[in-house]
């Protein structure tokens, strides 16, 4: 497999060179010997990225570590997050700050990198806590470039389904200032209360009493860095990837649905474009179930004006011999059917029939089975001849009636 060329050193910029154009450029320097660094070591054919990083940001007491496993379960992820916070407080990030240094962007995006390669997260992952700055916003523009470089690479070839087209999605859980500091301080309340406990009794574990969770001004001040960094980074990639911002100021109950709505299935942007192309003749059931009730009652109302007749002899059916046996199972709420009423060979009766049904609240499925019944017997050749006796099935379901106890 043919080498990507190495990669060059950026022509050096004007001095009228816009903060823009030096974020692209510091990005450069520190993405490309980190890419380079990751295929010399694993190999470019073992570069596997997750298919779809979740983006997670979210204001002071917005609720990210609330709502995050919920995240995960809509968009299907079983593995961990990754917490930016907690990956750079490992040993070898302990000794760069106890070193007296700062972890840089170069530091961050390296370590990042590596962990994005593990096999747990091959099918996607929630990456809480980057980007934070301007220079990882870049670098992360780079990284989805180079795993579609890969995608395209390696399409129609036996490694291909290790390298799919990557979806990167931004997801803000948003609270205003006001809501931000009120949680904040409750949180410190509540967490102060929890700590005096287990200090009293010595059982559990004591949990961390943030300085900005007891202190106004500091709560203020962490929700304006979170608005000018954080959410200004994720901003800047709203026109480049896919952007959800989550009011999470209603109940839990109340943002899981928000969160629902954002985050549902979207064949379009998750299929590969030659997958989708072939697929997308069909129609999608929520498409479907948006008119259906319209489409019903134009249904019923063109029997009653076009087959007056043979509706009314269905609807005697459904009432007269029906109806009695559905209501005799109506604990269950499952009833089974069979009928040989002539009236449902009529080409439009089974339809009326199921849209009786519907209208009613029920859900009816009716299923033909045809056996053959001996009709005559020649005693001279022994010849049975059978006639074709049709049995019309309906299985109808609907909610049973709930029985109490004690």
């Amino acid at each position: 497999m043919s080498e990507l060329p190495k990669p060059t050193a950026p022509a050096p910029l004007p001095n009228t060179a816009s903060s823009a154009e030096l974020e692209i450029k510091d990005a450069r320097i520190i993405f490309e010997p980190i890419w380079a660094d990751l295929e010399s070591h694993f190999g470019r054919e073992h570069l596997r990225f997750p298919k779809e990083i979740i983006l997670l940001g979210g204001a002071p007491g917005a609720g990210k570590g609330t709502n995050t496993a919920f995240i995960a379960k809509t968009r299907g992820l079983t593995c961990e997050p990754i917490v930016m916070s907690s990956l750079l407080d490992t040993p070898e990030m302990k000794r760069i700050k106890d070193a007296g240094n700062m972890i840089g962007d170069r530091e961050v995006l390296a370590v990042l990198l590596r962990r994005l390669l593990r096999e747990e997260y091959r099918d996607g992952v929630i990456l809480d806590g980057f980007p934070r700055t301007k220079v990882q916003v870049e670098c992360l523009k780079m990284l989805n470039g180079r795993m579609t470089q890969l995608w395209r690479e390696f399409h129609g070839t036996p490694l291909a389904i290790h390298f799919r087209q990557p979806v990167m999605q931004i997801v803000v859980l948003f609270v205003d200032e006001r809501e931000s500091v009120a949680r904040q301080l409750k949180r410190g309340q509540e967490v102060k209360a929890y700590n005096d406990e287990v200090r009293r009794t010595g059982q559990g574990e004591l949990q961390e009493e943030r300085v900005t969770d007891f202190d106004e001004k500091l709560a203020r001040r962490r929700y304006r860095v979170f608005k000018e960094q954080t959410w200004d980074a994720l901003l800047s990639l709203k026109n480049i990837f896919h952007y959800h911002l989550i009011n999470a100021e209603g109940t839990l109950e109340e943002v899981e649905k928000n969160i629902v709505v954002e985050l549902e299935y979207q064949s379009s942007l998750e299929l590969d474009p030659r997958t989708y192309a072939r697929l997308r003749m069909l129609p999608l059931a929520s498409d479907i179930v948006v008119h259906a009730r319209q489409e019903l009652v134009k249904r019923l109302d063109g029997y009653e004006l076009n087959h007056p007749e043979v509706f009314q002899r269905v609807v005697t059916v459904v009432e007269k011999k029906m109806m009695p046996i559905v209501k005799s199972h109506a604990l269950s709420g499952h009833a089974n059917i069979n009928s040989e009423d002539a009236v449902f060979d009529e080409p439009p009766a089974l339809a009326m029939l199921i849209d009786i049904f519907s209208e009613r609240g029920y859900h009816a499925v009716v299923d033909i089975h045809r056996i053959e019944i001996p009709d005559h017997f020649d005693v001279h050749t022994g010849k049975i001849t059978c006639r074709l006796k049709k049995v019309y099935r309906t299985i109808i379901r609907f909610k049973g009636s709930e029985i109490r106890r004690g």
